[in-house]
C-alpha cells in the first residue's frame, strides 16, 4: 500500500476561494491547471526560464512552476484572467493587439502579467528598462519589438503613437 501525503490549502484564485489537498512537491502551476482549470497559466518550460506561468502571488509577479502550491496557502492569486477588470491589464492587452505584439499566444498571458507588474513598479521606463523587465518571458513568434512598442505605448500614450509613426 502506497502512502501519500497531502497538504490541505487554501487559496484566493481570481478572486474565487478554493479549497484542496496537494501533494507536497506539487507546483502552483500543476495545482492551478489541474485542480483549479485555470488554463491561462501555460508551462513552457518547467524551470522558471520561459515565463509562460507568470502570474501574481500575494501581489508580486512570481513564475508559478517555481512555487509550490503548498507556498500558496491562505494567499491570493490573480491570472491574467482574473485581472479581466483590472485598467493597467486591459490598456495592455489592447495595446498588444494593436501593435501586433501577440501572435500564436502561448507566451502573452504571463508576458502581460510581467509587463502589467513592471509598469505598477516603473510607470516612466526607457526602453532598455522594459527590455529587460520582460527578459525572463521567451516569446518565439514576434520577437521583441513589437512588444516593447506595445509596453511602450501604455507607459506614454499618444507620445508613443506618434514617436512610432
Amino acid at each position: 500500500m502506497e502512502f501519500k501525503q497531502q497538504v490541505a490549502i487554501k487559496v484566493t484564485v481570481n478572486g474565487a476561494d478554493i479549497r484542496a489537498a496537494v501533494a507536497p512537491e506539487e507546483s502552483l502551476l500543476d495545482f492551478l491547471r489541474k485542480q483549479c482549470g485555470v488554463t491561462d497559466v501555460k508551462c513552457g518550460c518547467g524551470m522558471g526560464e520561459c515565463g509562460t506561468c507568470t502570474l501574481v502571488l500575494a501581489g508580486k509577479v512570481v513564475k508559478s512552476c517555481l512555487v509550490l502550491a503548498a507556498q500558496a496557502d491562505g494567499r491570493e492569486v490573480w491570472t491574467l484572467q482574473g485581472l479581466e477588470r483590472d485598467p493597467l491589464a486591459a490598456r495592455l492587452q489592447d495595446s498588444f493587439a494593436r501593435h501586433g505584439a501577440v501572435q500564436c499566444g502561448f507566451c502573452t498571458p504571463g508576458m502581460l502579467i510581467a509587463a502589467r507588474g513592471f509598469l505598477q513598479r516603473s510607470p516612466q521606463p526607457t526602453r532598455a528598462e522594459i527590455r529587460e523587465a520582460l527578459s525572463g518571458n521567451l516569446c518565439r513568434c514576434t520577437g521583441y519589438q513589437k512588444i516593447v512598442d506595445a509596453v511602450w505605448a501604455v507607459a506614454y500614450g499618444d507620445a508613443a503613437e506618434q514617436e512610432r509613426a
